[in-house]
């Protein structure tokens, strides 16, 4: 049965819009991930799944350790659900939520909290002071990932950290290591520019080229200076991890015999941006269906809602993909609508009111904003219905 069949099939009592997660698909794809990373565990990027059910699903399967939230009141919610092993990928500034943890010996022992200044430990601390008997707070440092080639006058990567050189790092640490309420315990680093930038653009092969070029002179000085910080902050430390890498560039990160672990989360959904990669394989695995309810002329059908853009520097990768079924494409002069979006192409025409079009999102979490709950389908069947972080009235950004 071909899957535009099959997913109507499995899903025909129930009214879109709707989303789901196919869950041979999500297998084939987390395997994927752990073939990739070579025996290195994967830590979960809780950001782009954004459902309990299918974190706890993913953390059963062999090869995934660990859980990396996106906000510390997120962290707390999954710690006060049994999940273990949670580092909070970037830095927080909620007090009340650092309270919270500080007062919670258990949280305060499953929760790590990433720092890259001086100034992020100060504001941890002072909050701290306010909780009687606070607990230790458990601190990994970010790395600076970008590579700046030319003596640094050119930077290629996300701006997140500060912390570049092997000093800037080592300066911070030692002050997590040195303050009584504070344990340095781990090291991050995230290379937006390798695990973040697809090295096969459709259709533009001078710049998957280049961007190949790029990547491979970025990961050959990012090894060699990430290992040399490495071995200078155990000189201050014992680490418990290093973690790094993305869904884009697994094999690579996992290479380094620094590096500890692996963070990876949207190769389990596969959303569309990631067809632009040579080395991440699966197939798409989270889907939206909505429904048809207008047909304004021949060649056109009219869906309800999907305006779901997907974050980054605006363009047209950002829109839903009209997947099935093919040969679908949005309007030049309307695009994906708040409420309503027109689709042009010989297949509007086999389309009747009240048939769905499947989409798949740019990125993988985002989806789940815009979902209160995911289908789980096992072959022709729903076999679940499980909430998403929106479902159970979680909305932590």
């Amino acid at each position: 049965m071909k899957d535009l069949d099959r997913l109507n099939h499995a899903t025909a009592h129930l009214d879109p819009p709707l989303a789901v997660v196919d869950l041979a698909a999500l297998r084939e794809n987390a395997a994927d991930l752990v073939r990739r990373a070579g025996g290195k565990p994967i830590r979960v990027a809780s950001k782009s799944v954004r459902c309990r059910e299918i974190l706890r699903a993913v953390l059963e399967m062999d090869g995934f350790e660990g859980v990396m939230a996106f906000t510390l009141p997120e962290a707390l919610w999954l710690a006060e659900s049994g999940f273990a092993d949670i580092l909070v990928a970037y830095p927080t500034a909620d007090r009340a939520a650092i309270r919270r943890l500080a007062a919670d010996p258990v949280a305060a022992d499953v929760i790590t909290l990433t720092a890259d200044s001086v100034e992020q430990l100060d504001l941890i601390e002072k909050v701290m002071a306010e909780v009687p008997d606070a607990a230790p707070v458990r601190i990994s440092v970010d790395i600076d990932a970008s590579w700046r080639p030319l003596r640094g006058k050119l930077r290629v990567g996300a701006r997140r950290s500060p912390l570049h050189s092997v000093e800037a790092v080592c300066t911070v640490a030692r002050e997590a290591a040195d303050r009584t309420g504070l344990r340095l315990v781990g090291l991050m680093a995230y290379e937006a520019q390798i695990a973040g930038v697809g090295d096969r653009p459709p259709g533009r092969p001078a710049r998957g080229l280049a961007v190949r070029a790029m990547q491979g002179l970025s990961a050959a000085e990012l090894a060699d200076r990430r290992a040399e910080i490495v071995a200078a902050v155990k000189e201050i430390g014992q680490l418990e991890f290093v973690n790094g890498g993305g869904t884009g560039s697994v094999e690579r990160t996992a290479a380094e015999e620094a590096v500890t672990e692996i963070a990876a989360g949207s190769g389990l959904f596969k959303p569309r941006l990631f067809d632009g990669y040579r080395n991440v394989g699966g197939r798409p695995a989270a889907l939206f269906a909505l429904p048809v309810v207008r047909r304004p002329g021949l060649g056109v059908v009219t869906v309800l809602g999907g305006g779901y853009l997907a974050s980054g520097v605006p363009g047209k990768d950002r829109l839903p993909q009209p997947y099935l079924p093919p040969k679908l494409r949005y309007d030049a002069q309307e695009g994906a609508g708040e409420v309503q979006t027109p689709l042009l192409g010989p297949a509007a025409d086999d389309l009747a009111v009240g048939d769905r079009v499947w989409f798949r999102h740019a990125k993988a979490g985002e989806l789940c904003e815009r979902f209160a709950e995911l289908h789980t389908i096992e072959g022709e069947k729903v076999t679940a219905t499980v909430p998403t972080y929106r479902g159970e009235g979680r909305t932590f950004l």
